[in-house]
């Protein structure tokens, strides 16, 4: 676990993949990258899973960014729900 990560769950803080559903064309490449936590539809689009990222998920998720040609996908820190 690095620094920043461990800083992170500290204050806190998760992290969470998030699609922009406009933007997504339903290539797919996504789900083969980080099959945990992105399956898809009948027709391609992403269905996330919604949970927090762990250290291995958050790197399968940080490829998926990297190579979704549409740049429809994106890490988003959060606080952590106060229940």
């Amino acid at each position: 676990m690095n620094g920043a990560s461990a800083l992170g769950r500290a204050a806190g803080r998760s992290r969470l993949l998030r699609v922009d559903p406009v933007a997504c064309d339903g290539i797919g490449m996504c789900a083969h990258l980080a099959p945990r936590i992105i399956d898809v539809d009948p027709w391609g689009y992403p269905v996330l899973t919604g949970h927090p990222l762990d250290e291995a998920d958050s790197r399968r998720a940080a490829m998926a960014v990297a190579a979704c040609p549409r740049r429809a996908m994106f890490i988003e820190d959060r606080p952590a729900k106060i229940v």
